[in-house]
């Protein structure tokens, strides 16, 4: 028996009577229970610690935890923020003596004592005394008898205090103290971890609202040029429709075909550095693309973003203005040249007048100064409508009739189209109303369409070549149409024909300009130009423009 016991005692070293010994034992086992409890709290705290869980779940794990060995509770987080002391969160929530979210004054105030200072604070409500803390009022009211508070300290500085409240008195010894402050570091730590990583999301979110929100196509490209990413506006611009674009280079995407060697993203790929092309699409848009490189803190290259902008409106406003110059030194030219060709012209019908008045009218030199003076005369109103044409101050709004505008269009190139062998067909309203307009630039939209339709007719081998110009009037509007029986438009570029640039002929006979100047004059006026045509029958050009109000006395 005596060995057995001296067993026991070099085992547990437990010299005393059964009963101590057990009762001895006892109080190790509940020891190591506590400090099993313990780590397995600081472990829940860790384990426990994810993005999607509150802090209130995660505060109540740890109460539930901690009442398995302290008589507690109540748990509150405080944090500093922005110089202010903020209550964060309570458990249980019933036990909230101050408004979460608003800020602590620091004036007399417990938990500001712990975050000044760094040290942790065992504090005893007495009811009986004087309020020591400007806390302790509600202290009371809760029902709590005593109040721990520990600083949080996350990378050196306080981040808040921890507040564990009890209804009862407890003496909690420097062990203790020291497992709560450790607990109260490791919920520091997960703090800090939240607001970093939520500094991450926030950050990724602000980068991803922007990339979406940019109304220009910009996509992020492997090394091997397959497509990442896109934002909304390159699934609208190059209308994938949400499709996966995985499988399809940025190459293939602009070029139609696999790789191009001289492409902005091959540049870039090589050099490293950004890279720029203006590049025109298969349906004619004309875009910027700029390429650049993606670096890593290596400085290695692992992807490109291409940053694509549509500028095709922009370069047709700038070949309209262009265009707007040309026709301005053509019309000062033309101003100049009419000026110059008046003199002669002035002296040979004033000769050609004395010369008929000497000449019978039966003799065949009467004829041929006749002609001379027809001649002349038609001469001289060309010149005339050159000059009006060319006048830029009378591209003034002013009362106007359009059939005015078609009387002097034809008297410049009623003659050319009727020299291509093409009848004329001219039906004007008399009643036609008068509208608002500048009526040189009426005239340039019927130069067009008279021009268009002579050549549309030069491109026919037929006889009975015919353009068809009819004025009509309504209540509303009044409508110019030019017909022809030529060529006719395909319909799938009738969508075409009014786009800048876009043009049926030679390079030599047309820039593409002119149906889309002149709808831009129509617009301009507040009317519109419609098109009907039949390949192989011809086309219908109908401009349609305002009538002019007439404002009533008084109204």
């Amino acid at each position: 028996m005596s060995d057995r016991l001296q067993m026991i005692e070099r085992l547990v070293g437990v010299s005393s009577s059964k009963i101590n010994y057990y009762t001895e034992l006892k109080s190790t086992i509940d020891e190591m229970k506590k400090k099993n409890t313990q780590l397995e709290i600081i472990n829940e705290v860790m384990r426990s610690f994810n993005i999607d869980m509150s802090m209130d779940d995660m505060l109540k794990n740890i109460l539930e935890k901690l009442q398995q060995i302290f008589p507690l509770k109540r748990l509150s987080l405080s944090i500093l923020k922005n110089g202010k002391l903020i209550p964060a969160n309570v458990y249980p929530h019933d036990y909230v003596h101050v408004d979460v979210g608003n800020p602590i004054p620091r004036e007399g105030s417990l938990y500001w004592k712990v975050a000044d200072s760094g040290a942790s604070c065992v504090y005893l409500v007495n009811m009986n005394e004087r309020k020591e803390y400007s806390e302790t009022p509600a202290f009371e009211k809760l029902g709590l008898r005593q109040v721990l508070v520990f600083p949080l300290y996350g990378k050196g500085r306080i981040l808040g205090v921890l507040s564990l409240g009890s209804a009862q008195q407890q003496d909690y010894d420097g062990e203790d103290l020291a497992f709560l402050q450790q607990l109260s570091d490791q919920l520091a730590v997960c703090i800090e971890n939240v607001r970093l990583y939520n500094e991450v999301l926030n950050s990724k979110k602000e980068w991803e609202q922007t990339f979406l929100a940019v109304a220009d196509p910009i996509m992020q490209v492997d090394l091997n040029g397959n497509i990442l990413r896109c934002n909304g506006s390159a699934y609208s611009f190059f209308h994938l429709n949400g499709k996966n674009v995985s499988h399809i280079t940025l190459d293939e995407l602009l070029y139609r075909h696999q790789a191009e060697p001289d492409s902005p993203f091959q540049e870039t790929r090589k050099t490293k550095e950004m890279a720029y092309r203006e590049i025109t699409l298969h349906d004619k848009t004309i875009c910027e693309v700029h390429t650049y490189p993606i670096m890593n803190e290596k400085e290695e290259m692992y992807g490109v973003i291409a940053y694509i902008k549509d500028v095709t409106e922009k370069r047709h406003f700038e070949a309209r203005m262009m265009q707007s110059g040309k026709l301005a030194a053509l019309g000062e030219m033309a101003a100049g040249v009419a000026h110059e060709l008046n003199n002669p012209l002035t002296a040979i019908l004033g000769n050609t007048q004395l010369l008929m008045r000497k000449a019978n009218e039966n003799e065949s030199s009467h004829v041929l100064l006749t002609d001379i003076f027809k001649c002349s005369k038609r001469c001289q109103d060309i010149i005339r409508n050159l000059l009006t044409f060319s006048r830029q101050d009378e591209y003034l709004f002013q009362t106007c009739s359009i059939n005015e505008a078609v009387e002097q269009v034809l008297s410049l190139v009623g003659y050319q189209i009727r020299q291509s062998h093409i009848e004329l067909e001219i039906d004007l309203d008399s009643n036609v109303p008068f509208i608002d307009g500048s009526i040189q630039q009426l005239e340039q939209i019927i130069i067009n369409l008279l021009l268009n339709a002579k050549d549309a007719l030069d491109e026919v081998d037929k006889t009975g070549k015919e353009i068809s110009i009819r004025t009509e009037s309504g209540a509303e509007e009044v409508t110019l149409s030019v017909i022809d029986n030529g060529t006719g438009i395909d319909p799938e570029k009738l969508k075409e024909i009014f786009h800048p640039f876009y043009t049926t002929k030679e390079a030599v006979k047309g820039t593409g300009l002119g149906l889309s100047v002149s709808l831009g004059i129509a617009e301009a006026h507040g009317g519109t130009i419609d098109v009907k045509s039949e390949p192989g029958k011809g086309s219908a050009f109908i401009l349609r423009l305002p009538v002019k109000k007439i404002r009533c006395k008084g109204g």
